[in-house]
């Protein structure tokens, strides 16, 4: 491993969503966070110094995304990781991935429509559901053994209705974990097809996957139907969401050409960050290997969390993830309310970790941890909630 992730650097005082403002979510000030997800990692070695390059020039300008240099990346990066060699004329910058969704759903269905998507779900997805006056249409995932599973059944159901017009899948899974397959895919993609629902897959975590998992782009399982677009961005995979910048793959051309005229005319968002395109570009051509040293060291914070609930908070259901950085915790077992647990872990153990009812109603007996730190946060964070389990039993 090139990269040690074991360093702890100190984000206090730098206008950090997660540590300075962690009493916007909690309440209160100075806790130790699991919460929002990004990482307490610095970036690749090789990004930084591109950024620091860039910086000595002094002059930031209005910036064009629309060249070989970007899409090159782009595609580079999806042959490299996933085997997969997207067409150049599909991709298109995002200042983020839910503005992609916002204007996706804003094109594609009007007021009142329905979005179907998999719950528990991303707390953005039932914002910009809601917020775009639709309505959502939930498919609760079954949970398995050995993860989730998709309702197939439900799911055909609620793409039959005819004010369904958007499937909003997240590829892989937040907070679940779960990597869709092959097959899970195909089959999610004709019943999208025989109902005419357009598909938008959030892949914004596809690259952090535990070992033997991968994966696939929906556009790789969706061969032949055009009704899709792929929005994802390096922010997750290698800790730069601040310095602005995703992109998408839309298939159809006439919703990617709408697309490219509302992000210009419409809200005047064409114009790309300089650093985050310059920090894209780099990590894809540069730092594989980081991506693939982190997937590793998760690995091994999640042999720790598995021996840790086995031993010290059995009641906790605890499985590993097949993908991203969260771990989705069912806590029915334990003999006390979440109400409870929050309280004590935030009031007396000065930690944060989010509640799982913000991913969904029904699921207030789940937390949803983000491992994304060095080790040393994460045994701090588990032994305060060992001590406020033991306090509260």
């Amino acid at each position: 491993m090139k990269t040690d992730f074991d360093i702890v650097y100190n984000r206090k005082g730098t206008f950090c969503t997660q540590w300075d403002y962690i009493e916007d979510r909690f309440g209160e000030k100075d806790l130790l966070p699991f919460s929002i997800s990004d990482m307490d990692f610095q970036v690749p070695k090789e990004v930084l110094h591109a950024i620091e390059k860039r910086a000595e020039h002094g002059i930031f300008g209005y910036t064009r995304w629309n060249h070989e240099a970007f899409k090159n990346a782009v595609c580079s990066w999806y042959k490299k990781r996933f085997e997969y060699e997207p067409d150049q004329k599909q991709i298109v910058y995002s200042p983020s991935v839910i503005y992609t969704i916002a204007r996706m759903i804003g094109m594609l269905s009007d007021r009142g429509d329905k979005v179907v998507t998999q719950v528990p779900a991303y707390d953005a997805f039932y914002k910009v559901i809601h917020d775009n006056d639709r309505e959502l249409s939930a498919n609760p995932l079954i949970r398995t053994n050995h993860g989730y599973e998709i309702d197939f059944s439900d799911l055909e159901k609620r793409l039959q209705d005819p004010k369904a017009k958007i499937l909003l899948l997240c590829n892989p899974h937040n907070p679940t974990g779960k990597v869709w397959t092959k097959d899970e895919l195909t089959k999610i993609t004709e019943l999208c097809r025989e109902n005419k629902v357009f598909i938008i897959s959030d892949e914004i975590h596809m690259d952090i996957v535990r070992a033997g998992k991968r994966t696939i782009p929906i556009l790789a399982a969706a061969e032949g139907y055009s009704y899709v677009c792929l929005c994802t961005s390096a922010s997750k995979t290698f800790n730069i969401p601040g310095l602005i910048g995703s992109y998408a793959m839309i298939a159809d051309p006439q919703i990617r050409e709408e697309y490219l005229i509302s992000l210009k005319n419409r809200d005047g968002l064409s114009s790309t960050s300089i650093f985050g395109m310059e920090a894209m570009i780099t990590a894809y051509e540069e730092c594989g290997y980081w991506v693939d040293d982190l997937n590793d060291y998760l690995d091994k914070t999640l042999e720790y969390l598995e021996e840790f609930f086995k031993k010290s908070i059995p009641q906790v259901d605890f499985y590993v993830p097949e993908a991203t950085y969260l771990v989705w915790l069912d806590c029915a077992g334990l003999p006390f309310s979440m109400d409870q647990l929050q309280n004590k872990l935030v009031h007396d153990y000065k930690t944060a970790i989010m509640r799982g009812d913000i991913y969904g109603d029904e699921y207030g007996s789940f937390l949803r941890l983000n491992i994304g730190c060095p080790r040393s946060k994460v045994e701090k964070g588990m032994w305060a909630l060992k001590g406020a389990c033991n306090a509260l039993a």
